[in-house]
């Protein structure tokens, strides 16, 4: 599969859900105190965001 999400510990011992297209990093959440809220925040963007709205700025 060419996209994924990874959960890593970030510089402060805090865990990141980073979404990854062919190894490259588009996006990541901001840092959690465990790996289950990591979790939880891949499950809520997996839920909610495809039929989130696209809004352009000018």
């Amino acid at each position: 599969m060419a996209h994924y999400f990874e959960i890593k510990k970030n510089k402060v011992g805090e865990f990141v859900a980073y979404f990854k297209y062919n190894s490259e990093t588009i996006f990541w959440t901001e840092g959690y105190s465990s790996k289950a809220s990591a979790k939880n925040a891949i499950e809520s963007i997996q839920k909610n965001g495809p039929g989130a709205e696209v809004r352009e700025t000018e």
